[in-house]
């Protein structure tokens, strides 16, 4: 029987979503093991007038329990 755990993770960058998504994820795999998915739950942005200046995501990582 495989049991799975999911934790979230909130991560930024100052170039696009996609960037933040990435370096969550490699950052996540550094601690967590069998990770297997990734929802993106939210998406914002932070901004200086009118320029946005950070990307953040909020991300529930699914990985697999050893046994």
């Amino acid at each position: 029987m495989t049991v799975a755990k999911v934790e979230e993770i909130s991560a930024t960058s100052t170039v696009s979503f996609e960037d933040a998504i990435v370096k969550g994820l490699a950052r996540a795999v550094k601690t967590l093991r069998n990770v297997r998915s990734a929802w993106v739950k939210e998406q914002q942005v932070r901004l200086d007038g009118k320029k946005i200046i950070e990307y953040q995501v909020n991300m529930a990582i699914t990985f697999i329990l050893d046994d």
